[in-house]
């Protein structure tokens, strides 16, 4: 259609609705845009994660565009028993961390890493704002 913002201000209020519930409707992982399909890093690793599996048996209701960085490490995807890490993974080191940081000057630190399970509809409703990134239980 080729319209600009104020453009699709007007064209949403004609149809009944608001700007901020336009805001609100989540993105689809297969949305074209002029440009063609646009993704996040992030979105691009967790689409990998999505065509490899990971998310099944609910992978038609998850919509990968629509997570952070942090969502990203919090699923419960990666090895939960850091006895089964490669010996090198935390050697020399003083602070034993769940993962392996294979490169790096600084230690990464991921709060809340690998604590979730996906669900069906993850991230659709999140009430977040960067940097911080708050989310409600179950959103």
């Amino acid at each position: 259609m080729g319209l600009d913002l104020p453009d699709i201000l007007v064209e949403v209020e004609k149809r009944g609705s608001s700007f901020g519930k336009l805001l609100s409707i989540p993105e689809q992982d297969d949305w074209l845009y002029t440009d063609g399909k646009s993704t996040s890093c992030v979105a691009f690793v967790l689409e990998m994660y999505k065509e490899a599996g990971l998310f099944d048996p609910i992978a038609s209701s998850v919509q990968v565009t629509e997570f952070t960085i942090k969502d990203a490490y919090t699923l419960r995807f990666f090895e939960n028993n850091s006895s089964r890490l490669p010996k090198w993974c935390n050697d020399g080191d003083d602070v034993k961390l769940p993962f392996c940081q294979i490169k790096g000057k600084y230690r990464m630190e991921l709060p809340e890493y690998n604590i979730m399970d996906p669900y069906p509809h993850m991230n659709e409703r999140c009430p977040s704002l960067p940097s911080k990134y708050f989310r409600t239980q179950s959103c």
